[in-house]
């Protein structure tokens, strides 16, 4: 079984190589985060089943649209959900005027609300698989592990799970300045390592793989902002980070599972 995901970014202007970077992958699970509402309609055309839930409301250079999170798969989807989540929004007021300094520049957009991450209960050749898609907040790391939870809520350890996305989990201290100043505590910029650490014991109490750990996938970050988490009952043949990113600040990930 092959899994990738890939945040393509809302403001991709390449979604033509985007779409055909999708259709050609090869892929058996697809976990898509940041889909303009207007490339779906694209996704759906291709001969896979799909899952869509509303990521978020975004505001940027003045206008407002709607980005989902999408599960494309080759095996049939038994049941689908979504999972509200917060809108987010940060109280500190160095947290706000920060969020629209950036925004006013075009570097960051407005999260306006609307969020969700999906899973689906996917009828594989073994039985059962659930598979999470989840895109955790650029905010600090109390939060990021919170949704991370809260998504979680309903995993059966008895069913091999699949947890994919955009995480947001900055490791590097030429950009963990920003857990402090969206709304994170001053140890949160100076003690960059310590999520994730955090973080991969919460993989392990969830018995969950993190093949790709220590790789960067997010150029500007040099963080591994995105994951594919697997059950320990799968066996891991290859992980690999993509080096093209067809439009998107992020680079695609792929795992095959033996």
């Amino acid at each position: 079984m092959t899994i990738c995901s890939w945040n393509m970014l809302f403001r991709n202007k390449r979604l033509d190589e985007a779409f055909a970077f999708i259709r050609d992958s090869g892929f058996d699970v697809f976990c898509l985060q940041e889909v303009p509402e207007d490339f779906l309609e694209r996704l759906r055309a291709l001969p896979f089943n799909m899952v869509a839930a509303q990521e978020a409301d975004r505001e940027h250079a003045g206008a407002r649209s709607t980005q989902y999170v999408v599960i494309l798969s080759r095996f049939r989807i038994e049941r689908e959900g979504s999972i509200p989540l917060a809108d987010g929004a940060p109280r500190a007021l160095r947290s706000r005027l920060f969020l629209s300094f950036m925004a006013s520049i075009r570097i960051f957009a407005h999260v306006r609300g609307n969020r969700h991450n999906v899973y689906a209960d996917l009828s594989t050749h073994g039985g059962t698989v659930r598979v999470y898609n989840l895109h955790l907040p650029l905010t600090h790391p109390s939060q990021r592990i919170e949704e991370f939870e809260r998504s979680l809520i309903g995993k059966d350890a008895s069913v091999p799970a699949i947890v994919c996305g955009d995480f947001n989990i900055i490791e590097s201290p030429k950009v963990s300045v920003l857990n402090w100043l969206i709304g994170g505590r001053a140890s949160d910029a100076i003690l960059y390592r310590r999520e994730r650490s955090r973080i991969e014991r919460r993989f392990i109490e969830h018995e969950l793989q993190n093949p790709l750990r220590g790789t960067s996938t997010h150029p500007l970050s040099r963080s591994q902002l995105d994951h594919i988490l697997v059950s320990n009952n799968f066996s891991i043949k290859n992980a690999e980070v993509i080096p093209e990113r067809f439009g998107s600040d992020h680079h695609p990930i792929r795992v095959e599972l033996a």
